[in-house]
């Protein structure tokens, strides 16, 4: 079923199923997911494989793994039913989300027009429900589909602690990797920066500023020439920044800081920024003698870089796009996901699957209910090429 009808044929099987898309996003919506609440996180993953049993029927094959303090990871195989010599592709949907526990009591699920609102609708609870209608509909309507592994973890808003070797192992298991996050204004993402948070510490020597001036040493001082040269090693043109974004240090106005600590965002689109960005940390030293600085914390997700394997899924991609009638682009952007971890293995991965909307991790996160539905579609239909 390569061809444009096919594709219109899995379009218009979804459309039928737009109404029940709606509710099944609403529900998942209602289960709260903060990463930092374990027994919430239990509870929404609970519901989460008991509405998968519902639309998918039972899985293959489950595996758990133990989060411990974080989400728990949940990996649920649904084989070809028609190709056993498929491959395997694997999907990445986290079902945590940025929002606090109460937080739907203030901002319950709403409906106007095409758009639908609450907390996590964009980021990703929508992703996960196109992506199960998707692997639905290529069912129903008999579309020769690859094996589909579905990777639901706890804990990638936190940087994906505990999942991360999860991701890895399930992700080398297959052939390619699709990740359900939403979106960049529509276009799939084919790159992404990879991602780093730092720590400097400044140690300095407390003394009185007023009484003894010249002796001691500021950790401040040494902390703010730090600010400086980071500030100064970001790269545009080489898509490389360095954010300071939180500073902290001094008692007093009166004494000479002993410890100041400096919070470091950085984002880089190659590896070998990153190695400078490293090099750089790794340099840092104290003017005065009687100071001291130490860097801590270090890479949270490497680079995904856009390979010819994942331009050939993307060129995959607009071919089903086109027979939907889309325009579909594609973007390189400064937010990492679980597919940057794929990615750092050699897999081509294509990101962005989910949701068309806008919001991500504020209070006016929304979807497009026509564009859950053509995305589900498109979905769908690259799933039909990956074999």
């Amino acid at each position: 079923m390569r061809d444009a009808r096919a594709v219109i044929a899995l379009q218009d099987w979804i459309s039928s199923h737009r109404d029940e898309m709606v509710q099944d996003l609403s529900d998942y919506i209602g289960q709260e997911t903060p990463s930092d609440d374990k027994n919430l996180l239990i509870k929404g993953l609970d519901w989460t494989e008991r509405w998968l049993g519902l639309r998918l029927g039972a899985p293959a094959a489950r595996r758990m793994v133990d989060g411990g303090d974080h989400g728990d990871t949940v990996v649920v195989d649904y084989p070809s039913p028609t190709l056993p010599a498929a491959p395997w592709v694997t999907a990445l949907c986290h079902y945590d989300t940025v929002w606090q526990a109460g937080t739907l009591a203030e901002w319950p699920v709403s409906v106007e027009g095409d758009a639908l609102t609450g907390p996590g609708a964009f980021d990703m609870k929508a992703g996960l429900v196109q992506a199960v209608w998707a692997l639905k509909a290529c069912d129903a309507v008999g579309a020769v589909r690859p094996h589909v592994r579905l990777v639901l973890n706890g804990d990638e808003e936190l940087g994906s602690p505990s999942s991360r070797t999860v991701i890895e192992e399930e992700s080398l298991r297959g052939a390619s990797v699709l990740v359900f996050e939403a979106s960049a204004n529509g276009a799939l993402k084919t790159a992404r920066k990879g991602v780093g948070i730092f720590r400097v510490e400044a140690r300095g020597e407390a003394v009185h500023a007023g009484l003894d001036p010249e002796a001691g040493a500021s950790a401040i001082e040494e902390i703010s020439r730090v600010v400086l040269l980071l500030h100064a090693a970001s790269d545009l043109a080489a898509g490389t920044t360095i954010n300071v974004g939180v500073l902290r240090g001094g008692t007093r106005t009166n004494v000479k800081a002993g410890r100041a600590v400096a919070e470091v965002d950085v984002r880089v689109s190659s590896e070998a920024e990153a190695q400078r960005v490293d090099s750089l940390l790794g340099s840092l030293r104290a003017e005065n003698p009687l100071a001291s600085i130490s860097v801590g914390g270090g890479w949270n997700r490497p680079v995904m870089q856009r390979t010819e394997k994942t331009a050939a899924m993307f060129s995959r991609a607009v071919d089903v796009a086109t027979a939907l009638d889309l325009d579909l682009q594609e973007a390189s952007v400064g937010g990492a996901s679980d597919g940057n971890f794929a990615a750092a293995l050699g897999l081509p991965v294509l990101d962005g699957l989910g949701a068309v909307g806008a919001g991500a991790h504020a209070r006016n996160e929304w979807i497009s209910i026509s564009g859950m539905v053509e995305r589900a579609a498109l979905a769908a239909g690259l799933l039909t090429r990956l074999v």
